[in-house]
């Protein structure tokens, strides 16, 4: 089964360390703890099939460009979010409607984006939910990748 992981961008980028660093790809551009667990955790059980999920900027592949640093989140009022309509084009532009199984690592915020987005795939795993918090999911993502034993399906 062909499976895709979606991974929270986070509120600390680079340009929080380097101003004057310019557009980075979407791998380089996210720097906070989170984050980091979590693209580890994609990097070990799903090598390049994986995108960071941003408000702003939708589904990033890896290696897709982000200009410069933003602050929003899904659950802020602004017209710079992103909307539903234009993550399911993005899902069909970066042909990710052709995985069957999609693994999400977020918190359960996203559940509701994640779900409207991805209408049409038969299951949407979040093993993260029920967690206690966000030490605990880091604890959970830290011991998956040490003992090479995921927590997804």
């Amino acid at each position: 089964m062909k499976q895709l992981c979606i991974i929270p961008c986070g509120k600390k980028k680079i340009w929080d360390k380097n101003k004057n660093i310019g557009p980075v790809t979407a791998k380089e551009a996210y720097i906070g703890i989170f984050h980091s667990i979590c693209e580890r955790y994609a990097n070990t059980f799903f090598k390049e099939n994986w995108v960071i999920l941003s408000a702003k900027h939708g589904l990033l592949l890896p290696s897709d460009i982000v200009e410069e640093n933003y602050d929003l989140t899904f659950n802020m009022k602004s017209n710079q979010i992103i909307t539903i309509s234009k993550l399911k084009e993005q899902i069909i532009n970066k042909r990710l409607d052709h995985y069957q199984d999609i693994i999400v690592l977020t918190g359960k915020k996203y559940k509701p984006i994640v779900e409207s987005s991805f209408k049409d795939i038969s299951s949407i795993q979040f093993p993260l939910e029920g967690s206690k918090g966000i030490g605990h999911m880091q604890q959970r993502l830290k011991y998956a990748v040490v003992n090479k034993t995921p927590i997804h399906k």
